[in-house]
C-alpha cells in the first residue's frame, strides 16, 4: 500500500543514451499520478489465451454488463446506446474525455461533492491501456497491461492510484477485493472462450464495438512495417471518429 508519491504526467518510450553508446532500457510504464498523497494497489492473474486475444478483450467497450455484472457494477437492465468520440495518439488511439457510464456505481464515488466526472482512456501499444478519472480535484488512475508468458498464454496486470477516501481504514484492502473480483471476472472468460480459441479460427469483428480491436491490428502490422522499412509508422486514422454500441 503506498500513500505517499511523485506526481508523474506519463511515461517515455525510451531511455537516455548513455556514454557508452548504449542505449538504456525503456522505462517502466507507471500509472499517472496527480497529487502527492494517493493510495495504490496491484492485481494480476493468468489468461489462457494468446496476447492478441488478451489484448482485445482491454479494449472491447460493450462487454462490461455481460462480463462483469454484478450489483456493484452494471446489470443487463441497465445496457442503453452509448456514443463515445475516439482519436489518434502516437503509437495507439484515445477515447476522448467524457462523462463515465451512470449505470457504473463506483464512477459516483468520485463525484461526492457536486464536480462533474470525466474519464479519458488511452491504448498504446504494445500493450498498455491507461483510463484516467477526474472530477475537480479528486482522481483515479489505472494502467492495465496484457504480457505473454507462454505460449497461448499471457499475464493480465492491473496498476491503480486515486487521491479518494484516502484516509479511510482498510480502503486498499476493500479496493483489492472488488477489483480481484473484477479481474477474476475477465479471466474465467478467457478460461470459458479457450476451448473454441485454441483452433484459432477467424474473429468476427463487427463495427462499431469492435472497432478498436480493428485498430490495435492495424497498428500492429503499421509498427512492424515501419520496424523493417525504417519509414515512419503509419496510423490506421487520420482523424477523430465517432462510435456507437450498446453497453
Amino acid at each position: 500500500m503506498t500513500e505517499r508519491g511523485t506526481q508523474v504526467s506519463g511515461t517515455r518510450e525510451n531511455g537516455p543514451v548513455p556514454e557508452d553508446g548504449f542505449p538504456s532500457l525503456p522505462a517502466v510504464p507507471e500509472v499517472p499520478k496527480f497529487s502527492q498523497r494517493f493510495r495504490a494497489a496491484y492485481l494480476t492473474a493468468d489468461l489462457p489465451c494468446n496476447i492478441d486475444h488478451g489484448i482485445i478483450g482491454l479494449m472491447d467497450p460493450a462487454h462490461g454488463p455481460f462480463v462483469h455484472q454484478s450489483w456493484w457494477w452494471r446489470s443487463q437492465a441497465s445496457i442503453h446506446e452509448k456514443e463515445k468520440h475516439f482519436e489518434p495518439i502516437e503509437q495507439g488511439f484515445r477515447m476522448s474525455a467524457h462523462q463515465p457510464s451512470a449505470n457504473s456505481a463506483p464512477y459516483k464515488l468520485l463525484g461526492v461533492y457536486g464536480q462533474a466526472i470525466t474519464t479519458t482512456i488511452d491504448f498504446i501499444l504494445p500493450n498498455r491501456r491507461y483510463e484516467i478519472i477526474r472530477a475537480g480535484e479528486n482522481w483515479f488512475a489505472s494502467l492495465t497491461t496484457v504480457t505473454p508468458t507462454v505460449e497461448n498464454h499471457c499475464r493480465i496486470d492491473v496498476c491503480a492510484a486515486w487521491n479518494v477516501f484516502i484516509n479511510v481504514p482498510f480502503l486498499t484492502a476493500i479496493a483489492k477485493f472488488f477489483g480481484r473480483r473484477f479481474v477474476e471476472q475477465d479471466q474465467l472468460t478467457m478460461i470459458q472462450q479457450a476451448e473454441g480459441l485454441r483452433y484459432n479460427p477467424s474473429l468476427m469483428l463487427i463495427d462499431d464495438a469492435d472497432r478498436p480491436a480493428k485498430w490495435y491490428f492495424e497498428l500492429k502490422q503499421a509498427r512492424l512495417e515501419s520496424q523493417a522499412t525504417g519509414q515512419p509508422m503509419r496510423h490506421p486514422m487520420d482523424g477523430p471518429v465517432t462510435l456507437h454500441w450498446r453497453s
